[in-house]
């Protein structure tokens, strides 16, 4: 855990800056300027546009009785999308952008949703049931993710 947070704020940090000086060599500062505000600009307006259909998908499927655990997945890989995209930075841009494109966006949504079913143990208590079941006992079933599929992960 601890690598993980060494990495995300001080080794993305150091190398959106040196990308950043890199570029400004390049282009010039006032070019590198315009670009970080630019991308900033069209990313949120982006991100905010795609997070307002995913917020009315959600609650179409919520009227329809349905649970939308992939829409909300999708909801909060463009929220963080939408933070990226704002952060001043290349590669903060690049990840962020990709992060709004529906089939990128799929896959992580698939990638994530196995590796946090994965790592969730699901267990039912048996309250009725035509056998004798001793009080408290629990029996193990394959997790089934909000699309039907099973854990496998078998598309």
């Amino acid at each position: 855990m601890i690598l993980y947070l060494l990495t995300l704020f001080v080794v993305v940090p150091l190398v959106e800056l040196a990308l950043l000086l890199w570029l400004a060599e390049q282009i010039s500062w006032q070019a590198t300027i315009l670009l970080v505000l630019i991308t900033g600009i069209v990313g949120s307006i982006a991100a905010r546009r795609q997070g307002l259909g995913i917020w009315l998908q959600v609650q179409r499927q919520l009227q329809a009785g349905e649970l939308p655990g992939a829409s909300i997945v999708d909801g909060v890989l463009v929220l963080v999308a939408g933070a990226l995209l704002i952060t001043p930075g290349i590669l903060t841009d690049m990840v962020g952008f990709a992060l709004l494109v529906p089939l990128v966006r799929r896959q992580i949504r698939r990638r994530l949703m196995r590796a946090l079913i994965r790592r969730t143990e699901w267990r039912v208590r048996v309250m009725e049931s035509d056998r004798a079941f001793t009080p408290g006992e629990t029996f193990d079933s394959p997790a089934v993710r909000p699309d039907g599929d099973d854990e496998s992960g078998d598309d």
